[in-house]
């Protein structure tokens, strides 16, 4: 199914675009999110490898059971044509009740059907207290009025 908004992207359509990706990822529902890609994407996220939604639904999986109560905030940084750039932070605590922000870059290309059809993401952790944290808000979509990474200063 398409998914809209479609490139070539605006201003304002890429950060409605970061904003659908953001709220999906923030669900923690890895077949939702799987929905926003080509059947046959390519990702590489840090050194892993994935091609196809099942891969991806696989690899959310692991992922959210081992980053609990994940918060995450994305921003665009960079668009043109079919390809965005965007970086993002994100919180979680491990099993042990480590909390950790993790902050990265993605670069995106779509379809003219609005699906992602290439991921890319670097990404580094740094481990924090829990009284460091600044993602505060209960689970899932992120509140319209909470601070973007650039007003967190992050």
């Amino acid at each position: 199914m398409p998914l809209p908004p479609f490139p070539p992207f605006t201003a304002e359509t890429a950060r409605q675009k970061a904003r659908l990706a953001e709220d999906a990822w923030n669900s923690r529902d890895p077949q939702r999110v799987s929905l926003a890609y080509t059947p046959d994407c390519r990702w590489r996220n840090r050194a892993e490898f994935i091609q196809g939604r099942e891969e991806i639904v696989a690899f959310l999986q692991r992922k959210w059971e081992r980053e609990q109560d994940y918060r995450l905030i994305k921003e665009v940084w960079a668009f043109a044509g079919d390809r965005m750039a965007v970086r993002f932070a994100y919180e979680w605590r491990d099993s042990g009740g480590q909390w950790f922000r993790s902050y990265g870059n993605e670069n995106w290309e779509f379809g003219e059907d609005g699906l992602m059809r290439r991921r890319i993401a670097s990404i580094n952790d740094l481990a924090i207290r829990e009284e460091d944290r600044k993602f505060h808000w209960s689970s899932g979509r992120r509140p319209d009025d909470h601070p973007s990474l650039s007003e967190l200063g992050l």
